[in-house]
């Protein structure tokens, strides 16, 4: 979006949050504001459609710092008598000129100096430019805008998120126009350059002494006239569709991350480049497995005897089983580690397999197993074993 178009709109309005909101607090209005109004949930909707697109290009500017800090130097710059909307003040009274002021007839270049101080640093020769239309850089063409970035949300498995897969998204957004690619103009025609600019995009006009540089009426800044508009997409070269695209979610994925598809978001006006599409995950948990970071996780129920004497069990893992040596005297609750079996990571490698072993313990004894306990309580203590020594001060 051209700077010139910043001073007419005001995008924490547009979000419902303050000037000084943080990016945190931009991001959280902008995302319930873009749920809201999805052309998903209000199909045929037109108002909620636009809502949509202004909250967008309200985002797109607002969370990213340096355009931030850009359009409000922009916007406090305008606000204080902006260029091209103030008046030279001829004569010997003094008068204000884009707002700065004229004494004695002459124009007051320390305002200018100021102004530029207080937008930060601003180029003063792009101010000069703008001012005598003859600075140090000449006016550029406006280029059709990029299209604004999406957001989506999926759901996965706990073992898709950890494997990795290939799923389908379907979308309803903004997109390249099919029937006339994305120009704007009707099949078999193509647009011309604005003889009004010469497709530069801006027009200069003079006023007294003094140039001044402002967007062309005829082809509102493009740089080109569509003489033939697309009958389907009325000349924009976008048009809102249902569209499925593939995409692959990565190995070792995890729960709310975000997975950027260059280029995928809503298509840009007459041909610009489109935006890019977030896609958040949210992984359903497992009823085996857990994690922490690229380790697997799983608790493994055990009886006694098997701690006591030692074995060796039979573990799931992302790839079938492994068996997992269990010591001799091994304590309840222990954690065995299985190198290199957990989930995968973004270096080629693996995480482990964090084992830990839980004593199931049998809510009836009866019989053979009973009379057995009993004979083995009675050598415990002849052995002067004692599960509670030393604890709680005993």
């Amino acid at each position: 979006m051209a700077q010139r178009e910043w001073v007419e709109k005001d995008f924490y309005k547009e979000l419902g949050v303050a000037s000084d909101a943080s990016e945190q607090e931009i991001k959280r209005a902008a995302r319930k504001l873009l749920a809201e109004n999805h052309p998903d949930r209000n199909p045929g909707n037109q108002a909620a459609e636009d809502r949509y697109k202004a909250v967008s290009e309200a985002k797109e500017v607002l969370s990213d710092a340096a355009k931030r800090k850009e359009y409000d130097e922009t916007r406090r710059l305008f606000a204080n008598g902006g260029f091209g909307r103030g008046r030279f003040g001829g004569g010997g009274g003094g008068g204000n000129f884009g707002g700065f002021s004229t004494e004695g007839g002459e124009f007051n270049l320390n305002d200018l100096f100021d102004a530029a101080g207080q937008t930060g640093g601003a180029n003063i020769g792009d101010l000069f430019g703008g001012l005598f239309g003859r600075g140090a850089q000449q006016p550029r063409p406006t280029r059709p805008r990029r299209g604004n970035d999406l957001e989506t949300e999926t759901e996965l498995s706990f073992l898709e998120a950890t494997k990795g897969v290939m799923m389908p998204l379907r979308l309803t957004s903004p997109a390249p126009c099919t029937n006339c690619h994305g120009s704007g103009a009707r099949p078999g025609t193509s647009p011309k350059v604005c003889p009004n600019c010469n497709g530069s995009g801006v027009v200069n006009r003079n006023q007294g002494a003094f140039g001044f540089s402002e967007p062309c009426t005829e082809c509102r800044g493009s740089g080109s006239i569509i003489e033939h508009p697309c009958d389907e997409c009325k000349g924009t070269g976008v048009t809102t569709r249902t569209r499925t695209i593939n995409v692959r979610i990565p190995p070792g994925v995890e729960d709310g991350q975000r997975i950027r598809l260059a280029g995928q978001g809503e298509a840009g006006l007459r041909g610009a480049p489109s935006g890019d599409l977030y896609v958040t995950v949210h992984v359903k948990p497992d009823k085996v497995f857990g994690r922490n970071g690229d380790d697997l996780t799983v608790s493994v129920p055990v009886s006694f005897h098997e701690l006591a004497l030692g074995t060796t069990l039979s573990v799931p893992t992302l790839e079938g089983k492994v068996g997992v040596r269990v010591p001799k005297g091994t304590s309840d609750g222990r954690i065995l580690r299985v190198r290199g079996r957990g989930v995968p990571n973004r270096s080629g490698g693996h995480g482990d397999l964090l084992v830990t072993v839980k004593v199931a313990v049998p809510p009836d004894v009866e019989g053979e197993a009973a009379g057995a306990l009993e004979a083995y309580a009675k050598a415990e203590r002849a052995s002067g074993f004692d599960p509670r020594a030393n604890w709680a001060g005993a």
